[in-house]
């Protein structure tokens, strides 16, 4: 598994570098990837127990990368690579062979790898590394047109919302492994946690699945992404990436399905889904939006069926998974084709498509029967079931249930309507319209894998108890106890019964209701919505900026001393005992005293000096007071050491201050002198203060003293301080040095740069 996914990565930088004159080689390439890791899938299925791997990357922490192939993930790996094997063809036909195809095919590789490595991830940590790099690379590929504005600001969107979201599942996961020491999907099925703690990380859990699925109310980002090339459409907003955060609902659903909090944030979030995309579906004449939107609503669907947690409507969401990924994935490749040969997707303009390519017309209604769940293609099937799996939820979650029922039944309803919407618009005939001229008709790269997907609608639906068994290995990894089976004919039962009267109610909304009015009539816009906080977001940040960052260097330094001093006063009050200055040697000697009191007089000199000369001078003296007091504390080679240190920082400030005005400028009106000598007493007695607090509450011994005893043993050295510089610190002494020499060169540039200013124009120095 993990050599599948390096030659994923390695065939992306192949198509990104060395075949950039060559980008259909590195596409067959990609081509070749994805088929033998669907071979691979195929041959792991056959096995009866999952096949796991692991990549250590920090063992002592337990990081890694933990891959797991069961029935669920050879079924999302099957899907992943057999679409994009398929969608990777058809783009060889579909683009120009310039650098934008490039670009493509290399992030088109990239993200196939990623989300293959999401579907196979063992643990909620492995499935947020792939979770990120699917993310960037989406963004990638919707912006893929990087001079359209529109096709921009949609790739922003799209990252910003599911970053978002991101965020959340790692700040849900990073919960889960506090509180159950595991992110396991099979040891959190064995040990399942519970506790608020738990309740919140869910919740974090399923925003992030909710922003990735486009699930409400982030289901606003995708319809806009529809801005990206139609093979990007067609591969991840209907077959995978769309698909991760139902992926995630399916993992967890089995382990925390049957919480309350649970079930009505996946029933909410997926009803008003399923009603808000079906609606807004009707609204559309752009082709691609109009599928846009209608995945919204299916996708609002699979997140019922996968995370109600009742066995039955898990195995009615695996079947139905496969059947989305399939007539979704015909439509948008089929929507493509259509575009290329007429010039337009535009239903309300398009006339005549039938008549011209009448085999084209048999392909779409035979996606866009499935996707209504017309007998006897496969979505009529995958419908029964599901219906049949939501009539029995209510007897496991009651009201929850009902509602979803309700929910799903209204939506297929517009599904109805929303399918015979774009089929009619499509391939017939409108007398009011001319007919759309054909500017060449497609070719075999184009119409064969929209051919054979579609027909693939049809195959699976006529042979659906084939297609059943094989899905219920991929049910019962995610849950023992799901199992079922698909059936052509169901005979006449309750589930039956709703589907005539799904599809009558769905044809009299397609012939009756005024579609454009009901897309219309919706006011809750989550675009609109997004672009008014992101542009606020923008202007607070303008307005902030322009208040905070002044240009004052005089207010970032009060400002940055003043929250430090803060921090230390709060860290005081917190734990202040007096008993703590008991303890504290204020000074050994009057010398000491004399020199610290100069000390600190020359500090408060340096407020009333106006010529910045005579400034750095002073300061320069209480540097001096500091080498003072180490040499009274017996330690006259850091008193020399401060020495060289105080004289070369007073040559580095008498050099920089030979390019500025001699006088300090007079200070703003905000900060007088009194302010600027009462920050400067506050916060070097919180610092001495805490410093004293500090040097009084030490518990353990002094680190000196094993520095004396080990000198003389282990580094063989008399000279205590000379061995903890070279050996027991002998990194930060060369950290040290580095610094000291970049400062020497600095002083060495000022120093030339003063000589060539005294020097005459034209004297040789």
């Amino acid at each position: 598994m993990t050599l599948l996914l390096a030659l994923h990565a390695l065939v992306a930088v192949l198509a990104l570098s060395v075949l950039r004159r060559q980008p259909r080689v590195g596409a067959w390439l990609g081509v070749a990837v994805l088929a033998a890791t669907a071979v691979y899938a195929v041959a792991a299925g056959t096995t009866a127990e999952p096949h796991g791997e692991s990549w250590i990357w920090v063992e002592a922490l337990g990081w890694g990368i933990h891959l797991r192939l069961d029935g669920f993930a050879v079924l999302m790996v099957l899907i992943v690579s057999v679409l994009g094997a398929f969608v990777l063809a058809y783009a060889t036909t579909y683009f120009d062979m310039d650098q934008r195809f490039v670009r493509f095919v290399g992030i088109f590789v990239l993200f196939a790898g990623a989300m293959n490595g999401l579907v196979m991830s063992a643990d909620l940590f492995t499935m947020f590394v792939f979770w990120e790099i699917t993310s960037v690379t989406s963004f990638l590929l919707i912006g893929l047109n990087d001079e359209s504005a529109t096709a921009r600001f949609a790739a922003l969107r799209a990252l910003l919302v599911t970053g978002a979201g991101g965020l959340c599942l790692l700040a849900g996961l990073s919960l889960i492994q506090i509180v159950a020491g595991t992110t396991a999907f099979v040891d959190l099925a064995t040990n399942t946690p519970a506790g608020t703690v738990i309740d919140v990380a869910l919740v974090l859990v399923l925003a992030g699945a909710f922003t990735k699925s486009a699930q409400f109310p982030f289901h606003f980002w995708l319809p806009g992404a529809m801005a990206a090339p139609t093979p990007v459409s067609a591969y991840l907003h209907s077959a995978t990436m769309v698909k991760a955060g139902i992926v995630l609902i399916a993992r967890m659903a089995p382990i925390f399905g049957d919480r309350a909090l649970w079930q009505w944030l996946i029933v909410g979030a997926g009803v008003a889904t399923i009603m808000i995309g079906g609606a807004r579906a009707l609204g559309q004449t752009d082709a691609k939006l109009l599928l846009a939107h209608s995945t919204v609503s299916q996708l609002g669907l699979l997140t019922i069926l996968f995370g109600i947690g009742v066995p039955i409507a898990t195995y009615a969401g695996v079947a139905h998974l496969l059947a989305h990924a399939v007539f979704k994935a015909g439509l948008f490749l089929g929507v493509g084709m259509v575009d290329h040969s007429f010039g337009t997707r535009d239903i309300a303009v398009l006339s005549g498509v039938g008549r011209r390519m009448r085999t084209a017309m048999v392909m779409g209604g035979l996606a866009t029967a499935s996707m209504a769940g017309i007998i006897p293609l496969f979505g009529f099937a995958t419908k029964e079931k599901s219906l049949a799996a939501l009539l029995k939820t209510t007897d496991y979650v009651g009201a929850a249930g009902t509602v979803a029922l309700v929910g799903v039944v209204a939506g297929s309803m517009l599904t109805v309507a929303y399918s015979i919407r774009l089929f009619v618009g499509m391939f017939g005939t409108k007398p009011e319209v001319a007919e759309t001229e054909l500017h060449h008709a497609p070719s075999l790269g184009l119409w064969l894998p929209v051919y054979v997907i579609s027909l693939a609608s049809l195959v699976f639906g006529l042979w659906p108890s084939a297609v059943g068994r094989l899905l219920d290995a991929p049910a019962s990894s995610l849950d023992a106890q799901s199992a079922g089976e698909l059936v052509l004919w169901p005979g006449v039962n309750t589930a039956f019964a709703l589907s005539v009267v799904i599809v009558i109610v769905g044809v009299v909304i397609a012939r009756l209701v005024p579609l454009r009015l009901i897309g219309s009539r919706i006011r809750l816009s989550g675009e609109e919505i997004f672009r008014a906080m992101y542009d606020g977001l923008l202007e607070f940040s303008r307005v902030a900026t322009s208040r905070i960052q002044t240009g004052s260097l005089l207010a970032y330094i009060a400002v940055t001393l003043l929250v430090i001093s803060a921090a230390l006063v709060v860290g005081v009050l917190a734990g202040f005992d007096a008993d703590l200055l008991d303890g504290v040697i204020w000074f050994d000697s009057a010398a000491q005293l004399v020199i610290a009191v100069s000390m600190a007089v020359l500090a408060l000199v340096v407020v009333f000096i106006e010529q910045r000369f005579v400034a750095a001078l002073v300061i320069g003296g209480v540097g001096l007071g500091c080498a003072a007091l180490f040499a009274l504390h017996g330690a006259p080679d850091l008193a020399l050491t401060q020495v060289l240190v105080e004289t070369m920082t007073i040559v580095v400030f008498l050099l920089v201050l030979r390019q500025v005005p001699q006088r300090f400028e007079a200070p703003p009106r905000w900060a007088p002198r009194v302010l600027r000598v009462g920050i400067a007493v506050a916060v070097g007695g919180v610092v001495a203060l805490f410093a004293a607090l500090v040097s009084g509450s030490r518990t353990a011994p002094s680190s000196g003293i094993s520095y004396a005893d080990l000198s003389l043993p282990e580094a063989g050295g008399k000279n205590i301080v000379n061995v903890i510089l070279v050996d027991f610190r002998g990194f930060d002494t060369f950290g040290e040095i580095t610094v000291l020499a970049v400062a020497a060169l600095g002083v060495a540039n000022l120093v030339k740069m003063a000589r060539r200013e005294k020097s005459p124009v034209g004297d040789q120095p």
